[in-house]
């Protein structure tokens, strides 16, 4: 008799792209051209195929060495060829956004989450931010919504912070400096800061989601603790992009020479969350290989391995941290941001409401849902889709007073297999508080005061 084996993971729609390197932290090596990469030397005078050596450094030269990430990089022209910046689409939101200055005491709702009518990467919105760019300290929240992929010979770069990128629905077609990305919805997808990319659609489906730009440091995995040395978001489930060369080998003077056609290509830069454009006459996509700790990665939600209550009460929700950032210098294991999930998992506490207790909580919660199946005709078809939830540090928050009496009906003494489907709750969880822009916060409702009437009743 054969046993079907279960392997975890999300059941995507859109068939896999690409193959990637395994293994979040690793030092990596890729190479789209063979032995593009020099040896022992990663500065020599003369580069393999007569490329240029360029380095891509994400942390001070001198910090520890666990922190350190940096990437060697062998390119047919390096990336200072380029021409002037000028502002770009400083006449909009998007390109020019307005600073988000509302602070509130209550928590918000957006039971829907309308955006701009559908457009390209560069028309993200501001939803929120805490921090400042320039100082390298806090964070952004940013919405997108397209239709439609980057115009030809177009690229983008942060030069604020590394984005944690989630998309909601559809999948962002990625093409970074170092190689290609498929991120579907249910798996999410972190660009290092400065790191030039190129966001087209799979297929023509439309694709939405939100972005956290981290302006300090970098996303990491959690430690682990009395949990041991494997589980939530195992190390091995991490995929890294293989080198990608848009261009050719040609032979000259018998010798093998890395090249690529001169085309116009225009770079559009965020800086200070202002966008500003730039021309070069050559492609960014000119890497032959690569190696080092600084890359972009992404991971599969559906792979996440759950910590669980198996006796009685309610763990904290820290258990279901996919990434994490660290506050170095303040409150030890203090994160500026946690990236958590709630998806498939059994629950299987006795006599122990299934929902989170009410709370008040230090950190800042920023809450929505991921739909990994099919994109509907009509999103209102999925309950509870796409509102967002937010609330501040110490705001009042829990369950409706329906939700929570629905739940004490239950019979409290089995196991519950929850969030079997397509539907998975994802939360930005920061140390300090969001500024809201007038945008967010005139489409907000306050806090779910009707819903919570009862409670005490």
């Amino acid at each position: 008799m054969s046993l079907q084996q279960y392997v975890p993971g999300t059941a995507f729609f859109i068939s896999e792209l690409y193959e990637y390197l395994e293994g979040l932290g690793n030092y990596h090596q890729s190479e789209a051209i063979t032995a593009a990469i020099p040896k022992v030397n990663n500065s020599p005078m003369r580069p393999p195929l007569d490329l240029k050596t360029e380095k891509l450094s994400g942390s001070a030269f001198v910090g520890p060495r666990s922190l350190a990430v940096h990437t060697w990089v062998y390119r047919v022209r390096p990336s200072v060829i380029h021409g002037k910046h000028v502002p770009f689409r400083h006449d909009s939101e998007s390109g020019n956004p307005t600073k988000g200055t509302n602070l509130t005491p209550d928590s918000k709702l957006w039971e829907k989450f309308p955006l701009q009518q559908a457009s390209d990467w560069f028309s993200q919105r501001l939803i929120g931010a805490t921090g400042d760019p320039a100082l390298k300290s806090g964070l952004s929240t940013w919405a997108y919504n397209i239709n439609k992929g980057m115009d030809t010979n177009t690229a983008f770069a942060s030069l604020d912070g590394e984005a944690l990128i989630v998309p909601q629905l559809g999948a962002l077609d990625i093409t970074t400096e170092l190689g290609k990305l498929l991120v579907r919805a249910g798996e999410i997808a972190v660009i290092p800061r400065g790191l030039r990319y190129r966001v087209q659609l799979v297929n023509g489906i439309p694709s939405r989601g939100f972005i956290s730009e981290l302006y300090q440091g970098h996303y990491r995995l959690p430690e682990l603790g009395i949990m041991g040395t494997s589980g939530a978001a195992n190390v091995r489930d991490f995929q890294i992009p293989s080198a990608y060369f848009d261009g050719q080998i040609v032979e000259k003077d018998g010798y093998r020479i890395a090249t690529t056609l001169e085309n116009k290509w225009r770079i559009i830069s965020r800086l200070n969350y202002k966008l500003f454009a730039c021309e070069q006459d050559h492609t960014p996509f000119d890497i032959a290989g690569w190696h080092g700790t600084l890359y972009p990665y992404k991971y599969d939600l559906g792979k996440f391995d759950y910590l669980a209550n198996v006796h009685f009460g309610h763990k904290d929700p820290s258990a279901h941290t996919v990434l994490t950032a660290q506050t170095y210098g303040k409150t030890p294991n203090t994160a500026v941001v946690d990236f958590i999930i709630f998806g498939k998992r059994h629950e299987a506490a006795l006599d122990t409401h299934r929902l989170p207790w009410y709370h008040r909580n230090t950190m800042n919660e920023f809450s929505y849902a991921i739909w990994t199946g099919r994109p509907p005709t009509d999103e209102s078809e999925i309950i509870g889709f796409p509102g967002v939830f937010s609330a501040g540090a110490v705001a009042a928050h829990g369950p409706s007073d329906e939700e929570y009496r629905a739940l004490q009906e239950v019979e409290g003494m089995k196991p519950v297999l929850t969030m079997d489907g397509p539907l998975t709750i994802a939360m930005f969880e920061t140390e300090c508080p969001l500024y809201f822009t007038d945008w967010a916060m005139e489409m907000a409702r306050e806090n779910r005061a009707v819903e919570m009437r009862g409670i005490a009743e």
